[in-house]
């Protein structure tokens, strides 16, 4: 029997072994830990919104028969040419690969931005931040340096601005709780770009710069950050912001592995894929989600979002049934669902299949997108254990 390896499960590499399961073909799939984290929700619990739990699920309560193994390891790298993949467990070989180990942060060459800065871009920092920016209002009580007061997010795409919403809702309670006067605290945006949410239209980003600005979030677009130092980042206009947290959100490139096992990848180290996710130097090798350079109908590269990793794991995993049952395989099309960008609790912004949304009809929407994955893993098991666990602010 063929042995099938997934490497990661995030959104592509668990829907692609939900995949395989449902189709009663067994798999080894390797991940860091032993449960799968909603990435792009994770800026909710950051900002205080539910607890950091319910962001996470067993991989044993998605996969349920014994033919799927999982194994909890580290990949520490790459060895297309001998069919195998290397792990701090040791060597796990294939006879197809599905390449799905996520991403790294893109730092652009800002120098001490990786030293200095915190990252939004899993379940463990996600805590990080949240326990961060506790402890600086609890010191602030007792030795008042009002720098603890300063949060900096640094890019206003998704992550960033969703972050930015979550984190103004938090700070009236951390204001009670620690007695800081709200004048104090500053909560900044800094974009170098001219806009937030490039992937929205204008008249979006200006009801989510509305709302922002209005919970107290200042959002400084056409600004980019030069330097960071520690507690203190350094503006291209000169400016110096002293500030104890400070968090990058600006982007993500691929997990260096790839490039280092001589993959063809792109500037952003994605390995490049055919038109049926296979890897065009090792076609027993499908990538996946953030790992892929697969160019679109445009002409331009799909961009890192959970719904292009989930439909890249189902095709995946299609194919790879496909190629043991000698049938033609399936040419991957991403459906594109919109973008929904969550400015809180119970306000957002958005476009779903071309229809603008925002308010609370675009928060409901958002809400219905957690449940519809939910589902998709797991069907009404899964759903009934999480639901009624992230809509509500603690």
């Amino acid at each position: 029997m063929a042995k099938i390896l997934i490497a990661g499960a995030g959104y592509g590499g668990l829907t692609c072994a939900v995949e395989l399961e449902k189709a009663g073909q067994p798999f080894t799939l390797i991940n860091k830990h032993d449960y799968h984290y909603f990435t792009t929700l994770l800026h909710e619990p950051a900002g205080g919104r539910n607890k950091f739990e319910e962001y996470k699920v067993n991989l044993h309560d998605v996969l349920r028969k014994e033919s799927s193994k999982l194994v909890k390891g580290v990949v520490t790298g790459l060895s297309p040419q001998e069919n195998k993949v290397l792990t701090d467990k040791g060597e796990l070989s294939y006879d197809y690969l599905i390449l799905a180990l996520g991403n790294a942060p893109e730092y652009f060459g800002i120098p001490g931005m990786a030293e200095h800065a915190m990252l939004l871009r899993s379940w463990d920092t996600a805590r990080k931040i949240h326990e961060h920016i506790e402890h600086m209002f609890r010191m602030y009580r007792d030795d008042r340096d009002e720098t603890r007061l300063r949060i900096i997010v640094g890019g206003a795409g998704l992550t960033g601005i969703e972050l930015c919403g979550e984190l103004a809702e938090w700070m009236p309670e951390l204001m009670a709780t620690y007695h800081v006067p709200a004048e104090k605290v500053q909560l900044i945006n800094l974009e170098a770009a001219p806009t937030i949410l490039p992937m929205l239209d204008e008249g979006l980003r200006k009801a989510a710069e509305e709302v922002l600005t209005k919970k107290g979030v200042q959002l400084r677009t056409g600004t980019a950050i030069v330097k960071v130092n520690e507690n203190q980042v350094e503006l291209k206009t000169g400016e110096v912001i002293d500030a104890r947290t400070i968090i990058w959100t600006g982007g993500v490139r691929a997990n260096p592995l790839i490039a280092a096992a001589g993959f063809e990848v792109d500037p952003r180290g994605r390995a490049k894929v055919n038109e049926h996710l296979q890897s065009v130097d090792f076609s027993n090798v499908f990538v996946i989600g953030d790992s892929a350079w697969f160019t679109g109908p445009d002409g331009k590269p799909l961009p890192p979002t959970g719904q292009a990793a989930t439909q890249m794991g189902a095709v995946a995993a299609h194919n790879v049934l496909r190629i043991m049952k000698r049938e033609p395989l399936e040419t991957f099309t991403l459906n594109y669902m919109g973008t929904l960008a969550s400015l809180g609790a119970e306000v957002g912004v958005g476009n779903v299949k071309g229809m603008k949304t925002k308010g609370v009809s675009a928060a409901l929407m958002k809400e219905g997108s957690k449940l519809k994955y939910l589902w998709q893993l797991g069907g009404l098991r899964l759903v009934n254990k999480k639901r009624g666990q992230l809509s509500s602010r603690r």
